[in-house]
């Protein structure tokens, strides 16, 4: 259980320091152009299609 935890709150954290990083320091200015870390519309699009597969693969577990 220990071990499941420390998965869900290390991503929970990388995903949250990519956030805060893109948001606060990937501003653009005038000689150094805007580099995010996260392409947030992919990895949304990405988050989503594994949303929707999972959601698919348990609806059919409870189908039969």
């Amino acid at each position: 259980m220990r071990l499941l935890f420390g998965i869900v709150l290390g991503a929970i954290l990388t995903v949250g320091a990519a956030y805060y990083h893109d948001s606060t320091f990937a501003v653009p200015s005038a000689t150094v152009p805007a580099r995010p870390i996260v392409n947030w519309d992919v990895a949304g699009g990405l988050a989503n299609d594994a949303t929707r597969a999972i959601r698919n693969g348990i609806g059919g577990l409870f189908s039969r």
